[in-house]
């Protein structure tokens, strides 16, 4: 009884105070993220107050976090809409890969991490935070501009490239040989390509067969079957996370748009769980030691999400100040680099405390980057002023005159 009653009283005080940061960030006009990586700081092992009961409560919610995080990311998309951008914004995520990877991946070998956490530490360092960029988006006023559809391509190519990432990811920190690897790369890309046959020409059957009148029906159903398909996929070595975000795929329609807003408030409630139990595990005193890492990571980084955002825009037509904005949105970094490490400290522990420090860095500097980077574009790219105006000679009017 003492036992239950210390965990009703952890869990209550954590969700309330979850509660209070939440609305602090809205008041401030930020994301959450940061407090929460905060939260999870200071109550964790080495923090002011350390949390005991709720331990293995919280790691099952951040797991179910993730869970509804991918779910609710892929219910965003139509099967159609996911290939139409693979087709047209391929070569934008080819230079976003090179561009924001490579420096997470030289910096793990620079740091002699090994080639693993290289990979890890190149997807932290890879993917923007959709959740971040479509809050700054809609706090900007800027969901109907001319370069959000370009914004939008890239950060749908960068959610489609984690199904193969991810499972890569998964079979490389569990120790599996190049074949071992190989073949989970081969299932992968299997899953992923019936996932979107099906969702393609079979979509309306499967969201029929989901599909009801009864909210709580529909919700059961929806989140019974992602858990048990994101439980599958873990088994096959695919990632719980990628099985979730393709089961949010094959679902269209009303039955996405219901799951979603049924769904939205548990995801928010849950992935804040994710970020506070990721702080949990963070050693406080091991984030000072990486801090001037994670700072430099996060200038480079965030000048190569710029080039990124400018180079999709200029392939799109879009006009100068739109080319800046563009990057400028893309900078921001958040949920899936805190999957990546969460996935990668049991093989490289000091990508925890890095990718700590490097997210609360650039979920920070995302919105002023999405705010400032054309404005100040504009402004460092202005033509000097002209000189003075030449004097104005008057022409000549009616006929020439004649010497008398």
């Amino acid at each position: 009884m003492h036992d239950t009653t210390a965990l009703l009283i952890e869990l209550g005080s954590i969700i309330l105070g979850l509660g209070i940061l939440g609305r602090l960030a809205l008041r401030v006009g930020f994301s959450p993220i940061p407090l929460y990586l905060l939260a999870g700081l200071a109550f964790g092992n080495g923090g002011l107050l350390p949390l005991g009961a709720s331990e293995e409560f919280v790691a099952t919610g951040a797991e179910i976090g993730v869970i509804l995080l991918l779910l609710l990311l892929g219910l965003e998309y139509a099967a159609s809409e996911l290939v139409a951008n693979l087709k047209t914004q391929y070569p934008s995520g080819v230079v976003d890969f090179v561009l924001n990877a490579t420096p997470g991946a030289v910096a793990a070998l620079i740091l002699g991490w090994g080639p693993v956490a290289a990979v890890a530490l190149a997807g932290v360092t890879w993917i923007s935070s959709s959740g971040v960029i479509a809050k700054v988006l809609g706090d900007l006023g800027r969901l109907g501009n001319r370069e959000t559809p370009v914004i939008l391509g890239v950060l749908v190519i960068e959610d489609l490239a984690m199904a193969i990432y991810l499972p890569l990811l998964t079979a490389l920190l569990a120790g599996l040989s190049i074949a071992g690897s190989s073949l989970a790369l081969v299932i992968s890309l299997g899953t992923v390509g019936a996932v979107l046959y099906l969702a393609l020409r079979h979509g309306r059957l499967i969201s029929r067969a989901v599909s009801t009148d009864n909210k709580e029906m529909l919700l059961l159903v929806v989140l019974g079957l992602t858990v048990l398909v994101a439980g599958v996929a873990q088994e096959l070595q695919v990632s719980a996370a990628v099985g979730a975000f393709l089961v949010g795929i094959a679902l269209s329609g009303e039955v996405a748009e219901g799951a979603h807003n049924l769904l939205s408030p548990m995801r928010d409630l849950f992935a804040a769980v994710f970020f506070v139990f990721f702080g949990l595990n963070t050693d406080p005193a091991a984030i000072p030691p990486v801090l001037g890492t994670a700072l430099i990571l996060a200038v480079i980084t965030a000048l190569t999400k710029i080039a990124t955002g400018w180079y999709a825009a200029r392939r799109a037509k879009v006009r100068s100040a739109g080319r800046w904005r563009t990057g400028g949105a893309l900078v921001a970094r958040g949920e899936f680099s805190i999957v990546i490490a969460g996935l990668a400290v049991g093989v490289e522990p000091r990508i925890g405390p890095l990718a700590t420090a490097y997210v609360l860095i650039l979920v920070i500097l995302g919105p002023l980057a999405a705010r400032w980077t054309e404005p100040l574009a504009r402004r460092f790219s202005r033509t000097p002023p002209p000189g003075p105006p030449a004097p104005i000679v008057p022409e000549p009017t009616g006929t020439a005159h004649t010497p008398a």
